[in-house]
């Protein structure tokens, strides 16, 4: 007489494409480029985009305005990514083609203030009517540095990995409370009366060590 052959669950096509090279190449990227890019973009917001002087008396102040002086969207949205990122994992469905699409556009967002800050004043004039006393005082010799480029580049990453959530993100695995410890059901919980003494309870163990039983052996 033979045992009859227990069926083993199927893994569903999704788990199955998960676990396929391919998956896990676009899972880690995504992962990858859209942290990567979340950090450049904060970096380099709390660079100096902007330096010029002002004519104070018989001479000049030089001024500088960071990233986060002329445009604090890029910071914001960076932020925004990596919230987004994150929560990838934690839906399912349209709810991850949603949160992808957030990906993506906080992204696209922070490219494009990043780079229209590149060429911003308004920021250095705001400092020389601050440091003159007169509301009419505008910066002079005005230059921009690389650091809004780099900005919009890390900005770029991240759209990069919202466009690979939104292409390879129904075959990512997500979190689940369905995994045990043993891969299987739980069995279910046995009530036991108010008082009654149970092997899994310590002051049971050690009234009955007192009482000289073996608290290991079966009732």
């Amino acid at each position: 007489m033979t045992a009859a052959s227990v069926p083993q669950p199927r893994a569903t096509r999704a788990e199955e494409t998960a676990a396929a090279p391919g998956g896990r190449r676009s899972l880690a990227a995504a992962l990858l480029l859209g942290a990567l890019g979340a950090a450049v973009v904060l970096l380099a917001s709390g660079q100096t985009w902007a330096e010029g002087t002002v004519a104070v008396g018989g001479g000049s102040v030089p001024l500088d305005a960071a990233g986060g002086d002329v445009t604090g969207v890029p910071t914001a949205l960076a932020i925004v990514g990596l919230a987004a990122l994150v929560a990838v994992f934690a839906v399912r469905r349209a709810g991850r083609f949603l949160v992808s699409l957030l990906l993506t556009l906080s992204g696209a967002g922070a490219a494009v203030a990043a780079y229209l800050g590149a060429s911003d004043r308004a920021a250095l004039d705001e400092k020389a009517a601050g440091t003159t006393g007169d509301a009419a005082a505008r910066v002079e010799a005005l230059t921009h540095t690389p650091w809004p480029y780099v900005t919009a580049a890390g900005a770029l990453l991240i759209v990069v990995a919202g466009l690979l959530a939104l292409r390879h993100g129904r075959t990512w695995p997500a979190m689940s409370g369905r995994y045990e410890r043993d891969g299987g059901p739980r069995a279910p919980r046995t009530t036991r009366p108010a008082g009654a003494a149970g092997p899994d309870r310590p002051e049971d163990l050690w009234k009955a060590l007192d009482r000289g039983e073996d608290p290991t052996h079966d009732a």
